[in-house]
């Protein structure tokens, strides 16, 4: 059989000093529990799991080395599984709504810990406020978590072609702006703490200026969480369609800033504001979403049924191309009612993403880049195969085994939303459920690829709480999947990871 060649002890004593750091966010809903009068019980019993299971991790016999590929790879996948298992205790133990159900509660807490914003809710006035505000702060938390894996782990262990982040911005390693992995931490930390303030003060500002009378101070708060964390969970059960127009204007900059590279940002902070403005995959990214926002501007103008007026045609077109692009997940208006033409441009924004090294979700614009820079340089050297062309990627050529990382990853992508989409329509057909291919689709995309909202039921307006709970369960598994890239998860059921 041959020894385990994984430093367990490691990876596990990582994940419990998690854990345990976990009860420090669960004080707030705590304390909005307090204020608003509601039960403490949901967050007294999650922070008393959290510690007691970190104490347990931490404590392991065995003294715990360094942490390695493996033990990262490890590490990963244990820490976004069991946090989302913690996160779940407030709802579970709240037991109102639909939330009363495990499975109901563990697809929301996945749901939110990997900023998809897919949500099984139907009534939001039967939740408590500070539950409401543990679902923004739990996106918060894995927008801010994805932060640091990227830069610090992902594109070491060179994940579907995350290695490339070195090559984007132009810096020798990533994951050494600063000496330390925790000085980098702390260096994006701030950085996302700073955009999160900035969102809250905006927003909030609106208010007290009379301009957006809904957004009080409890709703920026909530939106500041998911609009920079690119999550898309809202305590309104129309998103951001509930508030005035300016509203949704002022966010869709923040989903912007969420899903470019916080490090890139962090160089044009510090003075260097050229490696962003020339950066190729941020063009990319840029000129996505103005293109699909023209197209679907568009389709809603030539619509007769829509009605919308130009600035309003416009708005929703920018707004919406923007949350799938991003992967946000929030919504101005009910866009499950456009046209087939509209809904099939959004539907193709879910497979964009932003930048890696961002909050953002799905495939990624770096990797689609590579991908048509690589097909471009393969047309040319069908017609002259003596040549020798290097795919460059901001004038540097690129390695052809992370393009190869990256066709890997893209098969890979597609594979798993296909068999997932076909699991969706036949389970659903097993009970009886009425799901079209179309709208199987939509919720496998927006469930694997972190986006939120799809179509028909699960909608922008809409919840996944009609499909089965086997689907639920599928769902949870590959919003966990695709969260973390794929490859810390898959790779753990080989036998070579554990023992070659």
């Amino acid at each position: 059989m041959g020894l385990i060649r994984v430093d367990w002890r490691a990876s596990f004593d990582l994940t419990g000093r998690v854990l345990l750091y976990l009860a420090g966010p669960l004080s707030f809903p705590l304390f909005l529990a307090m204020l608003y009068g509601e039960s403490t019980l949901p967050f007294l019993a999650a922070i008393g799991a959290t510690l007691v299971l970190g104490g347990l991790l931490r404590g392991l016999p065995g003294d715990p080395g360094d942490l390695g590929p493996r033990e990262a790879f490890l590490a990963v996948a244990s820490i976004w599984l069991l946090v989302a298992v913690v996160g779940s205790i407030p709802f579970a133990v709240a037991a109102t709504g639909t939330l009363a159900h495990p499975i109901n509660a563990v697809f929301e807490s996945m749901s939110g810990l990997t900023t998809t914003g897919a949500t099984v809710l139907e009534d939001f006035s039967v939740h408590g406020r500070s539950i409401l505000m543990w679902r923004q702060l739990i996106q918060w938390l894995g927008g801010l978590g994805i932060l640091v894996l990227a830069t610090a782990i992902l594109s070491e262990l060179g994940v579907g072609g995350a290695q490339l982040m070195d090559t984007e911005t132009q810096s020798k390693n990533v994951s050494k702006l600063t000496p330390r992995i925790s000085e980098t931490a702390r260096l994006i930390w701030g950085l996302y703490l700073g955009l999160t303030a900035l969102a809250a003060v905006v927003y909030y500002t609106l208010h007290l200026t009379g301009l957006a009378p809904q957004m009080d101070l409890y709703n920026a708060v909530a939106h500041a969480f998911t609009s920079v964390a690119t999550a898309g969970f809202s305590p309104e059960p129309a998103s951001v369609g509930a508030f005035a127009p300016i509203v949704q204007w002022a966010v869709v900059p923040f989903m912007i800033a969420g899903s470019t590279s916080f490090v890139l940002m962090y160089f044009a902070l510090k003075g260097d504001p050229m490696r962003l403005l020339k950066n190729e995959e941020f063009h990319f990214y840029l000129g996505s979403i103005a293109v699909f926002a023209a197209v679907v501007a568009g389709a809603l103008f030539i619509d007769p049924t829509v009605g919308f007026g130009g600035e309003a045609t416009i708005r929703h077109a920018v707004f919406n191309v923007a949350s799938m692009v991003t992967t946000t997940g929030y919504a101005s208006t009910d866009f499950d009612l456009w046209s087939s033409a509209a809904k099939h441009m959004l539907f193709l924004c879910m497979f964009l993403g932003g930048m890696v090294g961002s909050t953002t979700c799905s495939i990624k614009s770096l990797r689609w880049l590579v991908a048509l820079k690589a097909f471009k340089r393969n047309l040319f050297t069908s017609v002259h195969p003596e040549a020798v062309r290097p795919v460059r990627l901001s004038g540097k050529p690129i390695e052809e085994e992370a393009i190869r990382d990256i066709y890997a990853y893209l098969l890979l992508s597609i594979i798993i939303f296909t068999l997932l989409t076909v699991f969706i329509v036949v389970d659903s057909a097993r009970v009886g459920a009425n799901v079209s291919e179309f709208e199987a689709m939509g919720a496998a995309a927006s469930t694997f690829l972190n986006i939120g909202p799809a179509f028909g039921d699960a909608g922008p307006y809409g919840t996944y709480n009609g499909f089965p709970m086997t689907t639920k369960t599928a769902m949870i598994l590959l919003m966990w999947i695709g969260r973390i890239e794929i490859i810390p998860v898959l790779v753990l059921f080989t036998a070579a990871f554990w023992r070659s």
